[in-house]
């Protein structure tokens, strides 16, 4: 009995040892391949100029629109605003009872009074238009991201 249990620990060890393979191994060797497609390091480019642009904010200007618990009138005038100025942004926020329309983001408070004496040459709404301080979005250069690619 003795024998044979002393013979099978003896093959255990023995087919433990020989399980053990001598195969290089990378960890050993300190290389590593790594295949990627190249898109992707232009792609990751891409997305940081994007997220590095979009945001950014500063304090700035808006324009104080319009103020009414007219809905439609609201819609009308955003929608002359969208169409005579594409370049600039409105924003609608409604406070009970009233929906506020805001127009632009402006730096500078010259450009706002410009936009302002714009807006009431137009004659698109009768009330008076507000100067109106706010977190206004920075627009990204466009000559800035040119400038980095080459």
């Amino acid at each position: 009995m003795k024998t044979t249990m002393s013979i099978v620990i003896f093959l255990l060890v023995v087919l433990s040892v020989t399980a053990q393979n001598e195969v290089m191994d990378s960890v050993f060797t300190g290389k590593m391949v790594i295949n990627k497609d190249s898109r992707l390091d232009i792609l990751a480019k891409n997305e940081s100029r994007s997220n590095s642009y979009s945001s950014k904010s500063a304090k700035g200007y808006r324009l104080l629109v319009l103020s009414s618990n007219d809905r439609q009138k609201v819609m009308d005038v955003r929608a002359k605003l969208l169409q005579q100025y594409p370049e600039e942004k409105v924003y609608m926020a409604f406070q009970n009872p009233f929906i506020k329309l805001k127009f632009g983001d402006f730096v500078e408070k010259p450009d706002a009074e410009k936009y302002k004496n714009l807006l009431t040459r137009a004659h698109l709404v009768t009330t008076n238009i507000y100067i109106v301080p706010e977190a206004v979005e920075l627009k990204p250069d466009k000559n800035k991201g040119k400038k980095e690619e080459n």
